[in-house]
């Protein structure tokens, strides 16, 4: 059904809030609109609250100066012993307990994933979602199908160990405006890979106007605001929107593991991560892997102050960035590079709608297109002429004491190779992408007992996830000969 353009009443209660907070501006040309813009445009502004926008975007463009009178600089240490574990280093037995313990989890239906699948792969040459990208493995399966399948097939795994016939990992699948429709559709035409749609949910973050370098809201055109999405800390507010908390509390989700599209080496729901928090009764556990070097431009988990935070490369002193660590000569002591793969606590999502609007809001400068308010012709800056309003997912990190947070190192070749730049880029590209798949392939064939022949040392062996989640239940490739490259599926 089309909107329906306001009564005269409605019209006049919005402009005044909107001319009280300084930002009538945005009716500039509604008296000239059609109906069907007047109403669109009404229901777009009914959305914001000015004072709101006004109050987070100054807090934003002046945050608090801080003296440098000989303040003390924050303290940066790495996250305590007792607050972290890795994979590399912790014993097989407790590894193996995790997995187990996570898999009872997953058996009881205690397990949700939240994905982050906003952004589209414009930098990827398409504009379709992220999600919908074929990053040219043989079987063509693009990341949103390697994801669902390893969700089926965890589901299957933790089924098996428990003896029981079905068990359910709902998939909450975070949009934003432009990928929400073209999302629905991929999923429909795939028939969900294979999931269950009752237990695959699509929602949408919000979005915040966009803002002119002197605090007012932009015209995209006559008849629409400029907004941009609001950053992937935008989650925790979609969530309660979206009554999406409503739905884990029904289904009694205790563990929510959740984790950006981009990733295409991810463990979604991995039991061993699922264990290892749920075994440390923490609220929020983040994982990570070991930093190349003291220079890679990566966001590092530490402890700032006595609680847990993220830091920019930027931030952290080079001298500070290269030290060592004590107890492993050649280990840089600041190593934990985030890589936006978070665990959860449900009571701890339950609390958003006590803290959601005091998470601060972090400005992006950009060029933003918008409609002159002398002719309405849009024009398109050459040099950034507003900023985009965003919050991180990390920022709610410090609002936890140490005792609540842990952070678990994996193998950066197993669990993680973003997809972010066009193919040819030679790094995080689709290339790059599909050599992690079909590299990490090969070396569990060849642990299971395969010899791997090839004319080209780099070719490697994609095994479909539905046939593997990590590497186990090959054991029949034992003492076979497999020729590279090549797809191995289930029978």
């Amino acid at each position: 059904m089309a909107p329906q353009e306001p009564t005269p009443q409605q019209l006049s209660e919005l402009k005044q809030k909107y001319t009280l907070a300084g930002q009538g501006q945005v009716f500039t040309f509604y008296d000239s609109l059609s109906s069907e813009d007047k109403a669109s445009l009404y229901q777009q502004l009914a959305l914001f609250d000015p004072t709101y926008i006004n109050t987070i975007a100054a807090k934003a463009l002046a945050p608090p100066e801080t003296k440098d009178d000989g303040a003390a600089k924050p303290s940066l240490e790495p996250l305590p012993d007792s607050a972290r574990a890795s994979i590399m280093d912790s014993k097989p037995e407790d590894i193996d307990r995790w997995y187990s313990e996570g898999l009872d989890l997953i058996a009881a239906n205690k397990v949700g994933v939240v994905l982050m699948a906003g952004g589209q792969g414009t930098r990827l040459g398409s504009s379709a979602p992220k999600g919908c990208f074929d990053i040219g493995l043989p079987s063509a399966k693009s990341l949103f199908q390697i994801q669902a399948e390893r969700i089926r097939k965890v589901e299957e795994l933790a089924a098996k160990k428990a003896g029981i016939s079905g068990v359910t990992v709902p998939w909450y699948v975070m949009t934003s405006g432009p990928t929400r429709g073209p999302t629905e559709q991929f999923f429909k035409e795939h028939n969900y890979f294979g999931l269950k749609p009752e237990n695959v949910f699509i929602f949408e973050q919000g979005v915040l106007p966009c803002i002119s370098n002197d605090g007012k809201i932009l015209l995209e055109s006559k008849s629409k605001v400029a907004v941009a999405p609001d950053g992937n800390g935008g989650i925790y507010n979609a969530l309660v929107e979206s009554k999406l908390l409503d739905d884990m509390k029904t289904r009694g989700i205790e563990h929510i593991h959740a984790y950006c599209v981009d990733n295409c080496l991810v463990k979604v729901a991995d039991p061993v991560f699922i264990g290892f928090s749920a075994s440390l009764n923490v609220d929020i556990a983040t994982k990570v892997v070991r930093k190349r070097n003291a220079t890679e431009s990566v966001g590092l988990i530490v402890c700032k102050n006595g609680r847990p935070d993220v830091v920019e490369y930027s931030e952290i002193d080079p001298a500070i960035a290269a030290e060592e660590d004590p107890k492993q000569p050649g280990v840089l002591r600041f190593r934990a590079a985030n890589i936006v793969n978070h665990y959860y606590s449900f009571r701890f999502l339950e609390t958003i709608p006590q803290w959601a609007k005091t998470l601060p809001h972090h400005v992006a400068r950009k060029k933003i297109p918008y409609a002159d308010l002398e002719s309405g012709e849009t024009v398109k800056p050459t040099k950034p002429n507003g900023i985009k309003l965003e919050q991180f997912v990390f920022d709610v990190f410090p609002m936890l004491s140490m005792s609540k947070f842990a952070c678990m190192e994996v193998r950066r070749e197993d669990e993680f190779s973003p997809l972010k730049n066009a193919r040819g880029t030679g790094e995080d590209d689709p290339d790059t992408s599909k050599y992690d798949i079909m590299a990490q392939g090969r070396r569990w064939v060849q642990a299971a007992g395969a010899t791997v022949v090839s004319e080209d040392p780099k070719a490697g062996i994609e095994v479909s996830p539905l046939l593997s989640y990590g590497g186990e239940g090959l054991e029949k490739f034992a003492g076979q000969t497999i020729t590279a490259p090549a797809l191995i599926n289930v029978d």
